[in-house]
């Protein structure tokens, strides 16, 4: 595909992932069931279900920004005590419980899909050959050539696809997991390292302008890292000096704005390159279709 890249498809992903398991009750009764938490089933189900078969570190399954995962350490600890895991020196397992788990789970997810029919069957069954062709297209590019989270999406598909939304959801998956590594591949291009890029993103959005302020929504790091990290954009020159803006706003330079919007730019190169050109042009059709779909999930 082309510039221009339909971007306004992006969000339409995610929105999907969230919504379509959202009336689904088997997590609900396996927690009380099992007497543990949701974080701690996530890390069950999500965390382990989607590792590699003999595991995976706290950092490998945890959040790509965070310097620490204390709250993943929580949920391992907790579905340790209840059996469901186990761990050999840094890697978690899951134990034959928690691959029981797995599986329940999975099977009540695949029932649940096969009962929704968002939208009209030939629009669905269309939608999901159009995003199924742009995931292998994605899959077998040869950017972004760091590949963290595409074999996530690989192991998804070990779980056949049983009804219409589940070849759907296992697109969009797909999509999504590629889209991430598009994105890591174009920070990693500009240099900068995930917990930098995350204080970077927060500012270039708006949402602080205070180390104050960036220490209650970047909660995956510690204080003394955040105040690492403005320093490194500092000495990189994305970011004034501090003797040059009143009381400490923090406040990107035009090269701190230019960098992070090329990020931005580049990731959207790596993800929607590959795309087949008859996919792109259905783009307009795609955005409604999902978008139908995610409303009638809602």
């Amino acid at each position: 595909m082309r510039p221009p890249y339909p971007e306004t498809l992006v969000p339409l992903f995610p929105q999907f992932l969230q919504r379509r398991n959202t009336k689904l009750d088997f997590p609900l009764r396996a927690t009380e069931r099992l007497g543990i938490d949701r974080p701690a089933y996530l890390f069950v189900v999500q965390s382990l279900g989607f590792a590699e078969p003999d595991g995976a570190t706290l950092a490998q399954m945890g959040n790509t920004y965070a310097t620490g995962h204390s709250a993943l350490q929580a949920a391992a600890a907790t579905a340790q005590g209840a059996g469901l895991v186990t761990h050999s020196a840094d890697r978690w397992m899951l134990t034959d419980g928690g691959r029981r788990l797995l599986d329940e789970h999975r099977h009540a997810v695949a029932a649940h899909h096969a009962t929704l029919a968002p939208i009209d069957r030939a629009d669905l069954g269309r939608l999901t050959a159009l995003l199924e062709r742009a995931f292998a297209a994605g899959a077998a590019a040869p950017e972004p050539a760091t590949r963290l989270r595409t074999p996530r999406a690989q192991r998804y598909r070990s779980s056949p696809a049983t009804s219409e939304l589940a070849q759907l959801d296992h697109a969009i998956f797909g999509l999504w997991q590629i889209r991430d590594d598009c994105h890591i591949q174009a920070w990693t291009d500009a240099g900068l390292t995930a917990p930098v890029l995350d204080i970077l993103t927060r500012l270039w959005r708006g949402e602080a302008t205070t180390i104050e302020e960036l220490g209650t929504i970047v909660t995956g790091q510690e204080a003394s890292d955040i105040a690492a990290g403005v320093a490194t954009l500092r000495s990189r020159g994305l970011l004034h000096p501090v003797d040059s803006v009143d009381k400490g706003t923090l406040e990107l330079t035009p090269q701190g704005t230019a960098v992070r919007e090329q990020i931005e730019r580049d990731t959207d190169r790596y993800f929607f390159s590959p795309w087949p050109d008859d996919v792109g042009t259905e783009a307009t059709w795609i955005a409604d279709a999902l978008g139908r779909t995610n409303a009638a999930l809602a």
